[in-house]
C-alpha cells in the first residue's frame, strides 16, 4: 500500500468491538451548477479488499473506472442514491448531501452495523455512525464509496449531455467550466441546473423550462 493511502484500520477497530458489517459512505456533487448530488454506501469484504482504493478526486478517470469494477465485483453490498437539483434548491446542498447519504445506506441490500461517513456531519441513519474528516483519503470503505458515487454521477451527467450537448456535461460534470458558462449565457439554464446557485440565482424562473439540444432542432 502506498504511503498515505487509505487503510482498513477504522473498520477493523469497529469489527473488534462486534460491528461485523461496516459501511463506508460518501457523496459527490456538492459544487456543480447542474446535476444531482450522488451518494454511495459500500460494505467491503475484509477478505477481498480491491486494489486501487483512494479518494476519487485523486484518481484518473481510467483508474477510477477500473477501481469501480473491482469494487462492484468484490463488495458485500453497494447502495447508491441521487438527490435532484429541484430538491437541492428546495433545501440547501448540505441537507441534500446528508439526505443522499442516508438514502444510500438505506439502499444497501444488507443492513450495516455501523457506518463510517466522510465529513463532519452524520446523516440520519438506522445504525450507529462515525464522521471522519477527509475520510475518503483515510478509510478504504469511504474511499470505495467515493469512487462508486463519482462514477455513477459522471455516468448520469454523460446521459444528460446527450440531450444538452452544448453545455459539455460529459466533460465538466456540471461544474462551472468555461464551455458550460458560455452555454448558460447563450442558451440559459436547463431543467438540470440548480437555480439557487450563483450565477443562476439571477435567472428568471421561466428559464427552467426544458430545452431541446440543437442537434434535435429542425
Amino acid at each position: 500500500m502506498d504511503a498515505g493511502a487509505p487503510d482498513f484500520s477504522f473498520e477493523l477497530e469497529l469489527m473488534s468491538r462486534g460491528f461485523v458489517l461496516v459501511a463506508g459512505v460518501d457523496e459527490v456533487g456538492r459544487g456543480p451548477l447542474a446535476g444531482p448530488v450522488c451518494a454511495a454506501a459500500v460494505i467491503l469484504d475484509p477478505d477481498a479488499i480491491p486494489e486501487g482504493l483512494a479518494d476519487s478526486k485523486t484518481l484518473s478517470a481510467k483508474a477510477r473506472a477500473a477501481a469501480y469494477e473491482r469494487i462492484v465485483a468484490s463488495a458485500r453490498a453497494i447502495g447508491v442514491a441521487f438527490v435532484t437539483p429541484g430538491e437541492i434548491d428546495a433545501t440547501d446542498i448540505r441537507k441534500a448531501a446528508l439526505k443522499a447519504m442516508a438514502q444510500a445506506v438505506a439502499a444497501l441490500s444488507i443492513a450495516p452495523a455501523h457506518a463510517l461517513v466522510d465529513g463532519r456531519d452524520l446523516p440520519e441513519l438506522h445504525c450507529p455512525g462515525t464522521a471522519i474528516v477527509k475520510g475518503d483519503a483515510r478509510c478504504q470503505s469511504i474511499a470505495a464509496a467515493s469512487i462508486v458515487a463519482k462514477v455513477m454521477r459522471d455516468r448520469m451527467m454523460c446521459g444528460i449531455a446527450r440531450d444538452f450537448p452544448e453545455y459539455g456535461f460529459d466533460s465538466n460534470a456540471g461544474y462551472g467550466a468555461r464551455r458550460h458558462l458560455e452555454a448558460l449565457a447563450k442558451f440559459g439554464p436547463t431543467p438540470h441546473h440548480r437555480m439557487t446557485f450563483s450565477p443562476l440565482r439571477a435567472e428568471a424562473p421561466v428559464s427552467r423550462r426544458p430545452r431541446r439540444s440543437g442537434k434535435h432542432q429542425s
